[in-house]
């Protein structure tokens, strides 16, 4: 996937079939149909046309954990260190595409932060220079 550094908000980059861990004991793969934007994974099942969102603000990382002939397994990584396993065909590269939406949000969040932090005093500082009385004129 090439870096695409000015995607439109909501807009989708992939969209397709993959395969979650059921949190039950029996631990059954289900299949979902994905939509991964610029700041979320939604998950729908196909049974309802409700989705699960997997918000990136709340992800950690994403694991690759192994690579088999027919699919690649992966696990995403909560700020909470809940993990939630997948899995995809080895051709569809949801792992992948996952991990390059995050950092692309990882680093777009970074910017805006360093923005905030940095730019905010210099206005502050511009600010007080243009309300200090001036000293009348000789």
């Amino acid at each position: 996937m090439a870096s695409k550094l000015s995607t439109t908000p909501g807009e989708i980059l992939r969209e397709g079939q993959l395969e979650k861990r059921s949190d039950s004991l029996l631990q059954l793969w289900k299949k979902k149909r994905g939509v991964l934007t610029d700041d979320r994974l939604r998950l729908f099942s196909r049974s309802s046309e409700r989705a699960k969102e997997l918000r990136f603000h709340s992800i950690l990382k994403v694991d690759c954990v192994e690579h088999t002939r027919k699919h690649v397994y992966f696990t995403i990584v909560t700020i909470d260190y809940k993990e939630i396993d997948f899995r995809c065909t080895e051709e569809s590269c949801w792992n992948a595409f996952i991990t390059l939406a995050l950092i692309e949000y990882q680093n777009r969040r970074a910017l805006e932060g360093f923005r905030r932090h940095r730019l905010l005093p210099i206005a502050y500082e511009e600010q007080e220079e243009s309300e200090e009385p001036r000293s009348p004129s000789p």
